[in-house]
């Protein structure tokens, strides 16, 4: 059985997530992946008024999608390289975006 699988073998809408830009990008990823983020883990644990069986949404004001792509790719990449043994490559990041990137690193707490 995967891990976005439940007992039947079907792929559960709760085992994602769906982060919004400030420019209305969708991002939809694990929800272990996002959990990377202590803001976001924060967002999902406190009590909402979302469906159970409904994948949550966590809009972002602040964060264009240009970043909010980077940030989706590094929670890929932590989630990849977290106790691996293997030689971790280095994460790229674009000059043109660090400081935006620096920004949301930092309020996403990742």
């Amino acid at each position: 059985m995967g891990d976005t699988e439940n007992e039947s073998g079907r792929v559960v809408a709760t085992d994602y997530v769906k982060l919004v830009s400030n420019d209305d990008h969708e991002f939809i990823l694990k929800r272990s992946h996002a959990l990377t983020s202590g803001t976001i883990k924060a967002m999902l644990s406190a009590p909402s008024s979302f469906n159970s069986n409904e994948m949550s949404k966590v809009q972002f004001r602040e964060i264009p999608s240009h970043v909010l792509c980077k940030v989706c790719m590094y929670f890929a990449y932590k989630n990849r390289y977290t106790n691996s043994t293997s030689e971790i490559p280095e994460f790229p990041i674009e000059p043109e975006i660090a400081l935006e990137l620096l920004m949301a690193a930092n309020f996403l707490d990742c």
